[in-house]
């Protein structure tokens, strides 16, 4: 098999461990234990792969556990960020597990062990609390123990008999790209909730581009409302051959989806001290006050979510705010969330950021902060992508970008509504879609009812209206008729119609006639 269909045929494999095993449990219910399981795996083989270094005659699964000193433990845990012994090992627990009767207080304990094992280093924060929703104890898993174990040992079973093959490069992509498939599942079946925590790879793909355009270095990169980290991933996937220097960072407030996130970074072999994910509310509680600007950001942060705004009369004083005169409507905090990633943007960045498209004609506060962002001439681009492009919505949403070092005033307008490939569920963009938005992108040229660099003072006298199709015409697609044809033919129609009338007539005349005579 090739490459891919080894791929392919891993993903589908593990999808059906995850339904098969999961039983009456609803599938989004039971997704932490199955990603957890895989994580488990993933930082066992990597820890024991880094003990060995490339040794083989060292088995660290083999070792006894009170053969670890203090120094290896302490040399461990600053490279690695944490601490695994051997007895603790994914395959020494998968190999006894259909035997192990206390299997989920096991699990529970080796947890807890590897996420303490962090504490007091500059990893602490990076683990802990990584495996809070894999709960071995959970209802959710069966009434009784042996219920729990034997579904426990199910998924444990059915995430060791996968080949990833041996520990290197190719070896972690295929985790990372398994746990990515995973995710990017339960997202599109889980509705609304899936989409936000997700933005599918294909769309992840585009924003990276745009945002890191150019730029051959950066000095890190940004997602204030992250979900589970598949932005700021392919972001990494995209410039792997640059240099993101000081490393990726995100906020999130949920905490599952918090966690998926720092899981996700792990799993794409980013180390503890490369990533730097936070716990919390962004709009009100913000991280890396100390750590911006930052050279690119990335966001799809959720569409049309209410927040306290004008509530807090402190907000309009915020650096965040302030410079805009005014705060995003407390029922739509869709603005709060552009302003915050402005405000985080270095001199030299660009933010690509996903928007519900209503905010960029809506009166009112929306329509005084768009005038704020193209007065100081912070608008790139808006680009309409086409609808059904992401979980839990059919909306045509846009891609607003931001930077602070344009050349020019225009504001370029991009109609990409257009590109898309219909699948079972929702359209998906392709890459040569991709490519097509960024060498307009990139180029900036005027295209027919695709692009339309527009001057500042056009936009500005148009009620700083930024969508999309107030200034890219729209193709018609409608037939083209031939009037004198269309003409010629009526004529040769009603003739027809004429003459038949004629023939009835006399036939009918006819007809009455013999009547008479009879």
């Amino acid at each position: 098999m090739t490459s891919m269909q080894q791929r392919a045929e891993l993903q589908r494999r593990i999808w059906q461990i995850a339904n098969d095993v999961r039983g009456a449990v609803d599938g989004w219910d039971f997704k932490q234990y199955v990603l957890g399981t895989l994580f488990y795996r993933f930082i066992s083989e990597n820890f024991a792969s880094y003990i060995e270094g490339g040794d083989e005659g060292i088995n660290y699964a083999n070792l006894p556990d009170r053969v670890i000193t203090a120094d290896i433990k302490d040399d461990a845990v600053k490279t690695k960020g944490y601490f695994i012994y051997p007895s603790q090992l994914f395959a020494k627990m998968a190999a006894s597990a259909n035997t192990n009767e206390s299997l989920n207080t096991d699990l529970a304990t080796i947890f807890a062990a590897i996420e303490s094992s962090a504490n007091g280093y500059p990893s602490e924060h990076d683990i802990k609390g990584l495996f809070a929703d894999f709960d071995t104890t959970s209802n959710r898993l069966g009434n009784t123990v042996r219920d729990k174990n034997t579904r426990l040992a199910a998924v444990l079973k059915g995430v060791a008999d996968l080949d990833f093959g041996d520990f290197d490069a190719s070896h972690i992509d295929l985790f990372g790209d398994a746990y990515e498939f995973l995710i990017s599942n339960y997202a599109a079946n889980a509705g609304k909730s899936g989409g936000e925590f997700f933005t599918p790879q294909h769309v992840s793909k585009l924003i990276a581009q745009i945002a890191m355009h150019k730029q051959t270095r950066v000095n890190k990169i940004y997602d204030p409302a992250c979900g589970s980290g598949s932005l700021l991933l392919q972001a990494k996937k995209h410039f792997d051959a640059h240099i993101i220097e000081d490393g990726f960072f995100g906020q999130e407030i949920n905490h599952t989806t918090y966690n998926l996130a720092r899981m996700n970074m792990f799993l794409h072999s980013i180390n503890y001290d490369k990533f730097n994910i936070q716990l919390g509310d962004t709009l009100r509680n913000p991280h890396f006050d100390e750590d911006k600007p930052f050279d690119a950001i990335v966001s799809n942060p959720p569409y049309s979510v209410k927040w306290i705004g004008s509530d807090d009369p402190t907000l309009i004083n915020d650096d965040r705010f302030a410079p805009a005169g005014v705060l995003a409507p407390k029922s739509k905090a869709d603005f709060a969330f552009v302003l915050h990633s402005l405000s985080y943007l270095s001199s030299k960045g660009r933010a690509a950021i996903v928007c519900f498209p209503g905010i960029f004609y809506r009166g009112g506060a929306e329509a005084k902060i768009r005038q704020y962002l193209i007065d100081n001439n912070y608008v790139e681009t808006v680009i309409s992508l086409a609808p059904n492009l992401f979980y839990g919505t059919t909306i045509a949403v846009n891609i607003l970008v931001l930077s602070k070092h344009k050349t020019d005033t225009t504001i370029q307008f991009i109609d990409a509504s257009g590109l898309f490939k219909k699948e079972t569920n929702n359209n998906v963009l392709l890459d040569a879609h991709i490519e097509q938005i960024m060498q307009v992108f990139d180029s900036k040229a005027n295209v027919d009812h695709f692009a339309q660099s527009i001057p500042f003072e056009k936009v500005a006298s148009n009620d700083y209206n930024l969508s999309v199709s107030s200034y890219v015409e729209a193709k018609d697609n409608r037939e083209v008729v031939d009037i004198a044809q269309l003409n010629a033919e009526l004529k040769t129609t009603v003739a027809k119609i004429d003459k038949l009338r004629k023939d009835i007539d006399a036939i009918v005349a006819e007809i009455e006639g013999e009547e008479l005579e009879v």
